[in-house]
């Protein structure tokens, strides 16, 4: 289904473009566009699969809060001009170790004590924001952009951006770890029946706490594509990122009441979203009607999936056709 619409809006909006929209340029500066939000639509549907109505909406405020804490600490201790290379570390590595402290307390504050995941990420992220705006006094903080951390948000490896190739590299490792690992299974164990997993002898709680590290690390990861690709990073940055987020796990057929994701659908369903995006962006549309779009969006796929729409109407057309069979 997402490979069709891929297709369909790569051909309609060719037409309505003249062509400009399947340019190579364009089609680079989409690609380069999907990584962020793609990871945290990746974290998003982590927290899904883990049920009791997981959600994580930290991510961006998280990813802000890597970027701006990394920045600051890497500034003050290394000058960029003089040791590039050597600052691009210390702040990509700074941005994930803070995104996943950042996952961490989440799971935590899940897991042990016991709050709904809705409620206490909503907490976290407002204490995210609350930090990162302390240590930056609200200001932006300039990280500059030297060419090995330029490389990483805008780069282009055979001509495409480095940015995308790292997604769906993470994608794809993400990926086998769901498939073919313990902790993939007992994920979506505790997701589809909490009885069941409690049942199976299995710490839950810790698979609770590793799925949220795992979210805030990925966007602890984001916190960095979005400082290579900005020459500043601040504290709210991204505030529509969080709908986008969760549209893209739902399109991608993640189950909100838990059990079920996969990675590849998240990825394909993100690069769907930014199709479209940015075919609105052409047809000439506003930022705010299409904000007022993805929230159409979401509705429609909740409603597709609660009342499970497509095979009632797959259902009535073979009724229909039937009758007609056994004539």
């Amino acid at each position: 289904m997402l490979c069709v619409l891929i297709i369909v809006l790569f051909g309609f909006g060719g037409v309505v473009s003249g062509g400009t929209y399947l340019s190579l340029f364009n089609l680079q500066s989409m690609a380069m566009q999907v990584p962020e939000i793609g990871l945290l639509a990746i974290g998003v549907m982590l927290a899904m699969c883990a049920g009791n109505g997981g959600i994580d909406l930290s991510g961006i405020a998280n990813a802000n809060l890597s970027g701006v804490a990394s920045g600051i600490f890497t500034l003050s201790l290394i000058d960029a001009s003089q040791d590039p290379l050597l600052f691009t570390i210390i702040f990509v590595i700074g941005c994930m170790v803070i995104g996943l402290l950042g996952g961490i307390l989440n799971g935590i504050v899940i897991s042990r004590f016991g709050i709904t995941p809705i409620l206490g990420t909503l907490g976290t992220q407002m204490i995210f924001t609350g930090v990162a705006v302390v240590l930056s006094d609200g200001r932006s903080v300039t990280v500059g952009i030297t060419d090995s951390l330029y490389s990483i948000g805008n780069g282009l490896i055979f001509g495409i951006p480095s940015s995308f190739i790292l997604f769906v590299v993470i994608g794809f490792v993400l990926g086998v770890v769901l498939k073919y690992t313990p902790y993939g299974m007992r994920l979506m164990l505790t997701g589809a029946n909490p009885k069941a997993a409690a049942y199976s002898g299995f710490p839950s709680g810790k698979i609770i706490v590793t799925t949220y590290a795992l979210s805030g690390l990925l966007a602890g990861i984001a916190g960095v594509i979005i400082a290579a690709r900005n020459i500043n990073v601040k504290w709210d940055y991204g505030t529509s990122y969080l709908l986008i987020a969760i549209l893209i796990a739902i399109m991608a057929g993640v189950r909100p009441e838990g059990g079920y994701g996969r990675v590849s659908t998240v990825i394909l369903s993100a690069v769907v979203l930014q199709l479209l995006s940015s075919l609105l962006n052409f047809i000439g549309l506003s930022n705010f009607v299409r904000d007022l779009a993805w929230g159409a969006l979401l509705l429609c796929f909740l409603a597709v999936g609660r009342f499970n729409l497509i095979n009632q109407i797959l259902a009535s057309i073979a009724s229909m056709r039937s009758p007609r069979a056994t004539e």
